[in-house]
């Protein structure tokens, strides 16, 4: 679905955003199991708000999501769903990380939007943001 148009009644689109967001104190906690339990999380919220993860990658202490989005959804409401789920799920699975910090996630994100043509590209360089 990705890069494919979504159809609806009275609208076509192809919405496509390049997310960022990083962990309070730029504490290095994205890693081991907190990263794949993350992932797992990310992907399940992206799809309770109808939306696919098309790129998805952490780096210790910020995440890079590529996500397409239906457009009855603003990216504020996106991250207010995921930041808010992870958050609490990660901390109550990990209860170390409510003593270590006060909130997981700040408060401030990076948001941009892609078509199909720097889609690729996008995706591409959240998914090379390991190898750097």
């Amino acid at each position: 679905m990705g890069q494919e148009y979504r159809h609806s009644n009275t609208s076509v689109s192809l919405l496509n955003y390049h997310f960022v967001w990083i962990v309070r104190r730029r504490r290095k906690l994205l890693s081991g199991a907190i990263e794949s339990r993350l992932k797992e999380l990310i992907h399940q919220a992206a799809k309770e708000i109808d939306s696919e993860v098309i790129a998805l990658e952490t780096d210790g202490d910020h995440v890079h999501l590529f996500l397409n989005s239906h457009p009855r959804l603003a990216p504020y409401q996106i991250m207010h769903k995921i930041k808010g789920f992870t958050s609490h799920q990660l901390r109550k699975e990990f209860p170390w990380l409510k003593q270590k910090l006060p909130s997981l996630w700040t408060r401030s994100y990076f948001v941009s939007t892609a078509g199909n043509v720097s889609g690729d590209t996008i995706k591409r360089y959240v998914e090379n943001q390991k190898t750097k």
